[in-house]
């Protein structure tokens, strides 16, 4: 299966009482995983999850050759990406008709500065816990604590006042490599649905400055979108009245406006057992625009069996001092400081099942989500290039 190290992230005690609650059979299975085939194994494994993902593993993409998170530092504060340098545009596009006030231009000595940006979060900073996951790729890259400004609050400083449309935003690029662009409606921009957080322009993942290497000083966060729309090393914006989308995506077959789907990824799964032995399974699910009501593994066509969502981590991990969130007013409760719901939107689950004793065989094992409209995965939107949701497949042997 994919590489998910970045995403091994549950906490250790929750995932051993799910088995031993089960008895004998669940204390077995917990010892007679795949990956505890040397003692302690899986102990070790387990015990390196967390919830967040530690920025040092966050996996980034980036285009060019080198992509700008392997430029020397010198390079990158020269280009504008420390935060002594740092500097950002909204402009009006040159070639609609749109009308803006004060542009933030770097040519005139008006563009955005971190200084000004820092300014701006002592007002206006929200935090959210989000995944990032490219449209076209099965694991989530990272799920993380966002912290940063409403992109709304920086657009007004600009003064948009007649025919403006969408807002197409850059991020750095070497001169080797082609700009990678994206594109939201202005309306997304300047109005959230109630409850849920907005376009920001994010400075931390997990408490931390975002780096460079990590696609900073800032990079657009866009809830409930792929990390398509989510361009690091921004430091352009331009206020257009053209309706289209600019999106680099667009270019390459794929739905720019695709919101993220729910579906379910195995973490530990067995691709040989021998006969007469249970298994512990583990995984994650992302958690889309429709919800999670279930996840479900199974081993024979059509013959699901639920897992059991397991519950918000005492320890969030990724780095966060004592593994504790800070204030998220929008998703956690204050006075408790667990989540007012759970599973959380547009963020991950984890989740384990006791897979029970087989006879000698060749099986398909599977995992799969039903959302909370009651629709299981690959629907609602199977189609390639909105988002890979497909169900994930294990051979697995069990041997007599």
């Amino acid at each position: 299966m994919d590489d998910l190290s970045p995403h091994l992230t549950h906490h250790r005690d929750v995932t051993r009482r799910f088995f031993f609650a089960l008895g004998a059979a669940g204390t077995a299975a917990w010892s007679a995983a795949p990956l505890a085939a040397e003692d302690g194994q899986l102990e070790e494994a387990v015990a390196r999850l967390e919830y967040l993902t530690p920025p040092a593993r966050a996996r980034i993409l980036g285009r060019g050759n080198p992509p700008p998170s392997k430029l020397p530092a010198e390079t990158l504060r020269a280009a504008g990406l420390h935060p002594d340098t740092w500097f950002l545009e909204v402009v009006p596009d040159p070639a609609s008709d749109s009308k803006v006030g004060k542009p933030l231009s770097q040519a005139a000595g008006t563009a955005l500065d971190w200084k000004q940006l820092m300014a701006l979060a002592d007002k206006h900073a929200v935090r959210y816990l989000h995944v990032c996951t490219c449209t076209n790729v099965a694991d989530p890259f990272h799920m993380c604590l966002w912290e940063g400004v409403p992109l709304r609050e920086v657009i007004w400083m600009a003064q948009p006042s007649a025919n403006v449309r969408r807002a197409y935003y850059y991020g750095y690029s070497t001169p080797e490599s082609a700009r990678f662009q994206s594109s939201l409606s202005l309306g997304s921009i300047l109005e959230d649905p109630p409850g849920e957080p907005p376009v920001i322009l994010a400075y931390r993942m997990n408490g931390q400055e975002i780096s460079a290497t990590l696609g900073g000083p800032v990079r657009m966060v866009v809830p409930g979108g792929y990390a398509n729309k989510w361009i690091k090393w921004l430091q352009r914006i331009v206020l257009t009245n053209a309706y289209q989308a600019n999106d680099t995506y667009a270019d390459m077959n794929n739905d720019v406006e695709s919101p993220l789907k729910t579906y379910a990824r195995f973490i530990n799964a067995p691709a040989e057992l021998p006969a007469g032995k249970p298994a512990a399974l583990t995984g994650l699910a992302q958690v889309g625009m429709s919800g999670l009501s279930k996840v479900q593994y199974s081993v024979r066509p059509d013959d699901w069996h639920d897992a059991a969502i397991l519950p918000p981590p005492k320890n969030w991990g990724g780095g966060l001092p004592g593994g504790k969130l800070p204030p998220v007013p929008q998703q956690i409760n204050p006075a408790t400081g667990r989540p007012h719901i759970w599973p959380l939107r547009d963020t991950i689950v984890h989740w384990a099942a006791l897979l029970p004793a087989l006879q000698s065989g060749k099986y398909d094992l599977c995992c799969r989500t039903i959302d909370a409209n009651g629709i299981a995965q690959p629907m609602p939107r199977p189609l390639p290039r909105t988002g890979a949701n497909a169900i994930q497949h294990v051979a697995l042997v069990v041997k007599g």
